[in-house]
């Protein structure tokens, strides 16, 4: 079998271990996302493999909307011995901070393939719309300058 060795990722790796930087519920770690704008709606994606869709929070509170997963270890049972270990696990969170313009009612999430999207809707009220100027007036006025 022929693996690369990188010394750098294997220093972070230690480092967790031995300083517990990985993601706890108290200082969890950052998830990668990406996110963008699409027609009506922002669309959002979470990068979260193999994480059980049950393990997935999603709390909405004063235009915050928290994403929360956990990652725990798999049961290998009795004499395994690891040889290669270097995908994180505990706690992951994001926080986003949802504008007047999007409707944090009606959010949308599903979790296909260890992406988590969530669908945002703009808000009714921020969609763009034309206004009505009435023109209408029953006769000209004079205006004096005195």
């Amino acid at each position: 079998m022929l693996m690369r060795t990188d010394p750098f990722r294997e220093f972070d790796r230690l480092t967790q271990q031995v300083f517990g930087t990985q993601g706890t519920w108290s200082r969890p770690a950052a998830m990668p996302m990406d996110a963008y704008r699409s027609g009506d709606e922002f669309v959002v994606h979470f990068d979260l493999p193999g994480i059980d869709p049950d393990a997935i929070e999603l709390d909405v509170e004063r235009n915050v909307l928290t994403v929360k997963a956990e990652r725990r270890p798999i049961e290998r049972g009795d004499g395994v011995e690891m040889q290669v270990a270097e995908r994180p696990l505990g706690v992951f969170s994001r926080q986003l901070f949802l504008g007047d313009a999007l409707d944090a009612d009606r959010i949308a999430a599903r979790y296909e393939q260890g992406v988590l999207t969530l669908r945002i809707p703009v808000a009714e009220r921020a969609k763009p719309r034309r206004i009505a100027v009435d023109h209408s007036s029953p006769e000209p006025k004079q205006i004096n300058a005195n």
